[in-house]
């Protein structure tokens, strides 16, 4: 039990790490929030698949502000710029507008997730089970493939030297 524990704190920290570079980043940050990303999205990947499949097929909360959503997909797709687009597996590349992945569209359903965990365990500290089912049941449902999906796009920006935090 005391390793469940303490992958709930992990996972609790992850997800306040992931918001929070979400949401200071702004217009004159350079690509470190990209490089800090590529490493913590790893670490949130394993951190979430350590705790488990939840044991109900149900979403215990949405955030259904989609307002909000689309402000701030359309502020990380301006943030991000041409590192934004990439390749799907399945696509056929032909041209730029084709490619089907975005990195500002995983990024957004990745944060809002792990922030309607977060809110519930602001509201009750004692809701921490909720919150971990949350991000459990959501993940296997939801982000985990938006989280896989960026992992690999980071990934190769970061390989071929395409970001690398020193700018």
């Amino acid at each position: 039990m005391a390793n469940i524990e303490s992958n709930f704190g992990e996972m609790i920290a992850q997800a306040k790490e992931y918001c929070q570079i979400i949401e200071h980043t702004h217009n004159d940050d350079d690509e470190r929030w990209l490089v800090k990303l590529a490493a913590l999205l790893p670490k949130l990947n394993a951190t979430i698949t350590a705790l488990g499949k939840p044991d109900k097929d149900e979403i215990a909360c949405i955030d259904p502000d989609l307002e909000k959503r689309f402000d701030l997909y359309s502020k990380l797709k301006v943030l991000l710029g041409e590192y934004d687009g990439y390749w799907m597996e399945y696509d056929a590349p032909q041209d730029i507008q084709s490619m089907s992945g975005s990195l500002a569209d995983d990024f957004t359903d990745i944060y809002c997730e792990l922030k309607c965990g977060l809110n519930v365990l602001e509201e009750n500290q004692a809701l921490i089970y909720q919150a971990i089912h949350t991000w459990q049941t959501s993940y296997y449902l939801h982000w985990g493939q938006h989280l896989v999906d960026a992992e690999r796009h980071l990934y190769k920006l970061c390989s071929s030297n395409s970001i690398n935090g020193k700018n």
